[in-house]
């Protein structure tokens, strides 16, 4: 996988395939959205959705009345097709086109969602120079929730080896900066009636002196 071009991949995805034809494909995201509610997240939090791409979660949010939304997708496609949905609303989320692993935030964030962009990062240089941005911009008692196939779930997606992850492994990932609070499994049903297994977990970034 050398040479495997990750934008030009996900790219043609987004430019052939139909949102409700991508096993990804929720139109409530009732997961990300018990964990906004199980912190009572205020509407001024300072969001970002990782590999966002043209998600709900950033609909419902706006809905919600979250003030300051960024959502950073890898894919332009995805973005534009994302903001075509929202129009007007679209202009109120700050859009990032980028790949999470050479992502170099300008600013720092207290809430930081990922569902299901972490899994596809099965370099150990890449996965932590993730682990590394999420330290370094997310601000201390932030929150950092993320979701990955467990060990339960798929070894593939969209045509790509993925990692899978169980709440310990997950844990270990992140424990030397953030502490977890909570991890679940969840069953998400696809447009294709499969089932996909989660393991979702929600840190809190840790006060280092």
């Amino acid at each position: 996988m050398e040479n495997f071009d990750r934008k030009k991949h996900w790219e043609n995805i987004y430019q052939t395939k139909e949102l409700k034809d991508v096993s990804w494909f929720q139109p409530t995201p009732e997961t990300s959205l018990y964990f906004f509610k199980q912190f009572s997240v205020p509407a001024i939090t300072k969001v970002i959705d990782i590999g966002g791409g043209d998600s709900f979660l950033v609909d419902h949010l706006l809905d919600l009345g979250y003030q300051d939304i960024s959502v950073l997708d890898i894919s332009a496609s995805a973005i534009n097709r994302a903001k075509h949905r929202l129009g007007d609303k679209a202009k109120n989320v700050k859009w990032i086109e980028a790949d999470v692993t050479t992502f170099v935030p300008i600013e720092k964030y207290d809430f930081w969602h990922d569902r299901a962009a972490f899994h596809f990062l099965t370099d150990e240089q890449e996965i932590s120079d993730y682990v590394e941005t999420a330290r370094q911009n997310i601000n201390p008692q932030g929150v950092l929730v993320i979701g990955t196939f467990s060990d339960q779930g798929p070894k593939k997606c969209s045509g790509i080896e993925i990692k899978q992850y169980t709440e310990t492994t997950l844990t270990r990932r992140f424990n030397k900066f953030f502490e977890k609070s909570e991890c679940i499994t969840v069953d998400h049903k696809t447009p294709f009636n499969t089932m996909q297994n989660f393991v979702f977990c929600c840190f809190r970034k840790l006060q280092v002196g």
